[in-house]
This record gives structure tokens, C-alpha cells and sequence, in this order.
């Protein structure tokens, strides 16, 4: 437990920083823009209690907040996107109880149903973060572009690092 402990701090920081230094400097077409941070919450076990996993998603997004001068809407976003993880995942994984202590991945869910959570996970966020940035000056159809953009962002660089790892 320990190992998995320093392993989703060190992951915590990493996301962070890059989502602060790199990612939000990076926008496709002035409309996409890379939630790579998300990547945590979507990795964070589901044996992790609901008021910690809460705490997480919620000091996650005030990080990046802090970080990138955005007044508690990734905060916001990733407290909505914490709550929502464990009937997202069910919704496409076994209602048993040897599925609860697994942590979401390619590897332990298969391609199709991963791809699914996935893009469920990034379109829930992406459709969160666009609403509450610009629902007072944006027209609904650059909401949308910009929310189906971001999403499909997303889960392309999400997918992308979920591939990096070991067979566990």
C-alpha cells in the first residue's frame, strides 16, 4: 500500500506541473485544449473511500487552479468528475465485488470498455470546464466546439499515456 501511496503522489505532482507548464500553453485551433491532469482521477483506485477520493479530485483541481489563475473552475470540475467516477466505470464494467479494489486501466478493463470510461470521463470534465468558463460570452455552438474539441484531446493524450504502462 505504501508503494501505491508514493506512486499517486509522484503522479499527483507530475500532472500538476505539466498541466500547469506545458498543457495549458498548448491550444489546437484556439479551441482544444489538453486536460492531461484528469489522468489521476481517472487512474485513482476504486477501493479509495469516497470522501478521500473527493478531498483528491477537489485539491487536484485547486492546484491546477492556483496554478493557472482560473478561480476554482478545474476545482469545480474535478469534484464533479471524482463524484461521477464510480457510475461512470460501472456503467461499462461487472457490478461484482472483485471489480472494487481494481484500478481503471487498459489493462485491467480491456481496450473497448476503457476507451469507453475514458471518453465518458473527458467529455464529463471537457463539458464542465467550457460551460462554466464561457456560458456568459460564448455563443452554444463554440461551447460545443470547444467542449468536443477538448474532449477529443484529451482522450487522445490520456489514451496515449494509459499505453505507456506495464501490463499489471
Amino acid at each position: 500500500m505504501n508503494k501505491s501511496i508514493i506512486t499517486f503522489a509522484i503522479l499527483f505532482i507530475v500532472l500538476v506541473l505539466a498541466q500547469a507548464l506545458i498543457m495549458n500553453h498548448i491550444v489546437l485551433f484556439h479551441y482544444a485544449v489538453c486536460f492531461v491532469f484528469i489522468y489521476f482521477i481517472v487512474k485513482l483506485p476504486l477501493n479509495v473511500p469516497a470522501n478521500w477520493a473527493l478531498t483528491f479530485g477537489f485539491l487536484l483541481g485547486l492546484s491546477v487552479d492556483m496554478l493557472s489563475d482560473t478561480p476554482g473552475v478545474n476545482a469545480l470540475g474535478c469534484t464533479i468528475l471524482t463524484a461521477m467516477k464510480r457510475p461512470i466505470y460501472f456503467a461499462y464494467e461487472q457490478h461484482d465485488d472483485k471489480n472494487r479494489n481494481i484500478e481503471p486501466g487498459m489493462w485491467t478493463m480491456g481496450w473497448l470498455n476503457f476507451s469507453k470510461y475514458l471518453l465518458s470521463m473527458s467529455a464529463l470534465y471537457c463539458i464542465t470546464v467550457t460551460l462554466i468558463e464561457s456560458v456568459n460570452y460564448e455563443s452554444p455552438a463554440v461551447i460545443l466546439i470547444k467542449a468536443g474539441a477538448s474532449t477529443v484531446f484529451t482522450f487522445l493524450m490520456l489514451t496515449a499515456i494509459d499505453s505507456l504502462q506495464n501490463k499489471k
